[in-house]
């Protein structure tokens, strides 16, 4: 049996309260006032968001909440049914409703955080099986990695970046911040600084101090690295940090024109470059544009990771050097007996032999583009958009203040949202909203820009 005409639901666009709370609150009270009866089946989720005119997460989180406070019961199978009420209320003298915010949060958008596909594929659990049949690695592995894995990243490297990188300047890390973190330290020399963007990633400057860098934080624009304001930097700034393909946090992407003059810079005042390559496997609309490691290698420090493509959980990276400096820093692990695991190199190995890494990109290619376009869909009306078509978050630009506001409101409808603020450091930046897709799946991602959008409108955020 479908909702009779008398429990129908109405919302109201200009309510204070998000659409999922609004479609619970109606259901509630047709259920208190006997409209609705027990035993009655509701709608499907989809049947009813499609009579709304809204997300099917709407209405499956106003059915999860009266599931939860009891007025509801889904059964596998059948559908959703009204139950009996709940004990405590007393159908006679209804009250206002105040809904509870969720501990924890329900939906966290935390940028730089991938999809994996859920189960191990054949490629994964033949790399432990290869892994398993070796035997056991006896004495310290070379410091700068095994060489089939660094003759394999160098294939990869061509393939995906268009890079011509040879196996000796690869040097394999257990991740982009601990490749900084070695670099740095076989770079160390007395007063240095490190220009970084600002805002920008924190482990990346927290991996930096512990090294005994100073920093040097340099703003950042839609379009990544402001390198007009390196001309007037100190003369002891030996390197600068920079996320090119992707700024972090604010997503812009660095123009050519932009990476030549950094790379000019670079070479006058006798600079080494830190790419962090963060997110260049994920473009939705053109080519990555060419890597600073591609149009000077003699000036650039790579900085790659698994971690975004097949899970931060392997802890495993690489960098790419000039060869001597690559020695460097191959000499200094040797001295602080920092040598990369065997066996999971040997399991990467497996993974790109198999094939693993390029169907994971596709993959995941796929589904974030579609996170792309529903995060487009749902707020560009509110205001500037940037990062889209590329990686797996965007930043919506705001009022620090009005970014901020929106967060709190956020999470009391169980959603968490990070800011701007958050990622800078010392300059007066744009506020923002960082709405990071990688890892939500498409009903909760709904269900989280319907919030963000009502609490945007609810706070005074002009539409376009």
């Amino acid at each position: 049996m479908l909702l009779p005409s008398a429990v129908a639901v109405v919302l109201d666009r200009t309510d204070r309260r998000p659409l999922p709370i609004q479609v619970a609150d109606h259901l509630r009270a047709d259920i208190r006032g006997g409209s609705a009866v027990v035993g009655l089946r509701l709608p499907s989720s989809r049947k009813l968001a499609a009579e709304l005119g809204v997300a099917r997460a709407v209405v499956e989180r106003a059915y999860e909440q009266l599931i939860a406070e009891g007025w509801l019961v889904a059964v596998r199978g059948s559908g959703t049914f009204v139950a009996e009420a709940p004990s405590s209320v007393v159908l006679s003298t209804p009250k206002p409703t105040k809904v509870v915010a969720p501990a924890p949060p329900q939906v966290q958008l935390r940028p730089g955080v991938p999809w994996t596909p859920p189960r191990a594929s054949a490629a994964w659990r033949r790399a432990w099986r290869d892994v398993g049949s070796m035997p056991p690695p006896f004495g310290d592995p070379d410091p700068a990695g095994d060489v089939e894995l660094r003759s394999a990243l160098s294939q990869l490297l061509g393939r995906a970046r268009g890079m011509a990188v040879e196996p000796e300047r690869i040097v394999i890390t257990s991740g982009a911040t601990h490749g900084l973190g070695l670099a740095l330290s076989a770079l160390r020399s007395p007063n240095a600084l490190l220009a970084m963007e600002d805002p920008g990633y924190r482990s990346a400057s927290t991996a930096a101090l512990a090294t005994g860098w100073s920093l040097l934080d340099v703003p950042v624009d839609a379009h990544g690295l402001c390198v007009d304001e390196l001309e007037s930097a100190p003369r002891n700034v030996r390197g600068v940090y920079v996320t090119p393909s992707h700024q972090y946090p604010t997503g812009g992407l660095l123009p050519v024109s932009r990476r030549n003059q950094l790379i000019d810079f670079a070479r006058a005042r006798d600079v080494l470059l830190f790419e962090d390559d963060y997110d260049s496997e994920f473009r939705y609309d053109v080519a990555p544009l060419p890597a600073l490691a591609q149009l000077a290698p003699d000036r650039v420090v790579y900085l790659g990771t698994v971690a975004k493509t097949l899970g931060a959980g392997i802890r495993l990276g690489w960098l790419v050097a000039p060869e001597e400096l690559a020695r460097r820093i191959a000499a200094h692990r040797v001295r602080i007996g920092d040598f990369p695991s065997l066996p999971l190199q040997r399991a990467l190995l497996s993974l790109l032999r198999d094939g693993e890494w390029d169907r994971t990109v596709r993959a995941a290619r796929r589904r974030y583009r579609e996170r792309d376009r529903l995060v487009h869909a749902a707020l560009s009306r509110f205001g500037e958009l940037r990062g889209l078509g590329a990686g797996m978050h965007t930043t919506l630009v705001l009022d620090a203040d009005v970014a901020e506001t929106v967060a709190r409101h956020a999470l009391e409808y169980g959603v968490e949202v990070p800011t701007l603020t958050e990622s800078a450091r010392s300059h007066k930046n744009p506020g923002g909203l960082v709405i990071g897709y990688g890892r939500v799946d498409a009903r909760d991602l709904e269900y989280a820009l319907e919030v963000i959008a009502n609490c945007l409108a609810d706070h005074g955020v002009e539409s376009r």
